[in-house]
C-alpha cells in the first residue's frame, strides 16, 4: 500500500488509505509504522475503509525535535481525522497506539463538544496489547538501550565488528536484531524520546488509568496471554475501569500477537462490530 500525505499545520501526516465503506482507523505500536498492522488492515479491507496512520514521530510523517507527550499524538489524531473529514469511525491501536487511542477517547467528549467537530462520531474502541497504564516495573527496563540512542559513527563501526564476531559463534541474527533497534531508534524520535525521557516512576504523567473510566463508548479489549512487552494486567486494568470493556485474552500468544493471530484478533474484532 502507497502511503499519502497530507498537511497538519506546520508538520506531515503520512498515511495508507485502502478499501470502502464505515471507516476504520488504526494506529501502531512503538517500534512500528502504519505498514505494522498490515496483516489486520487485510481482514478488513474488503468491507471496510482502512486508515492506518503513521503517528507523528514515526514512519513517514514529520519527526520534530519535541517532547513526545500522549496528548501531543492524539492532537495530531483529532486534526488528521477533521481534515480528513472522517464523519464516523471506528478506532483501533496496538500497543503504543492502544495508548494514544484510549486516550483519543477520554478526550472524545471535549472534541465534540466543538462545533465544527460535533458530527465526528467515534463509534467503537478496539485496544490490542495496549500500553498506557502507570507499571513503575518499567523503571530502568531500557536502560540497556541507551548505548543504542548515541548518534555516534563509534556505535555503528562497533556493531560492524561485533557482527562479524557474532556470525563466527552464530549469534548474528541477535545481532542484527540489534542494529535494527538502533536504527529504528534513531530514525523515530518519538521512541528515542520516550526511552530518554521515561526513566523515573514520576515520568508517568500521561498515563491514562485515573481517565479511562470516562470513556463512554463500547470498547474491545485484546490481550496476549504470555505478553512479556506489555503484561496481562495491564489490559485487564483498562477491562475494569472502562465501564462498556470486554476483554479478549488469546492463549499462547505474546506481543507480536498482530503478526502471530491475525485472523483470531480480527475475528473478535468482527463479532463486536456485529454487535454495534
Amino acid at each position: 500500500m502507497k502511503k499519502q500525505t497530507i498537511k497538519i499545520g506546520e508538520y506531515t501526516a503520512a498515511y495508507t488509505s485502502v478499501g470502502q465503506g464505515t471507516p476504520i482507523i488504526f494506529l501502531h505500536g512503538f517500534f512500528g509504522d502504519s505498514s505494522t498492522l498490515k496483516p489486520l488492515i487485510k481482514e478488513f479491507q474488503d468491507n471496510y475503509h482502512c486508515i492506518s496512520l503513521d503517528l507523528l514521530g514515526f514512519g513517514e510523517s514529520s519527526k520534530p525535535n519535541i517532547n513526545y507527550l500522549i496528548e501531543t499524538q492524539v492532537n495530531f489524531l483529532q486534526q488528521f481525522i477533521t481534515i480528513l473529514k472522517v464523519p464516523s469511525f471506528y478506532l483501533i491501536g496496538y500497543s503504543y497506539g492502544g495508548w494514544v487511542a484510549s486516550a483519543y477517547a477520554t478526550s472524545y467528549q471535549q472534541f465534540s463538544d466543538i462545533k465544527h467537530l460535533e458530527n465526528i462520531v467515534l463509534k467503537q474502541l478496539i485496544l490490542i496489547a495496549p500500553a498506557g497504564i502507570r507499571d513503575d516495573k518499567f523503571v530502568g527496563r531500557y536502560n540497556h538501550l541507551k548505548p543504542l540512542l548515541l548518534e555516534s559513527p563509534l556505535i555503528d563501526f562497533g556493531l560492524i565488528i561485533i557482527a562479524a564476531m557474532a556470525k563466527l559463534i552464530k549469534k548474528d541474527k541477535e545481532i542484527k536484531f540489534i542494529r535494527e533497534i538502533r536504527q529504528t531508534l534513531l530514525n523515530q524520535p518519538a521512541a528515542k524520546a520516550m526511552i530518554s525521557n521515561r526513566l523515573k516512576p514520576e515520568d508517568a504523567v500521561d498515563t491514562v488509568e485515573k481517565n479511562i473510566h470516562e470513556i463512554a463508548i463500547p470498547t474491545l479489549i485484546i490481550a496476549a496471554e504470555n505478553d512479556n512487552i506489555i503484561p496481562l494486567w495491564h489490559s485487564q486494568t483498562y477491562a475494569d475501569l472502562i465501564p462498556q470493556a470486554s476483554l479478549n485474552i488469546i492463549k499462547e500468544a505474546d506481543h507480536n500477537l498482530i503478526h502471530s493471530h491475525s485472523q483470531k484478533i480480527s475475528q473478535f474484532i468482527k463479532n463486536s462490530l456485529d454487535c454495534d
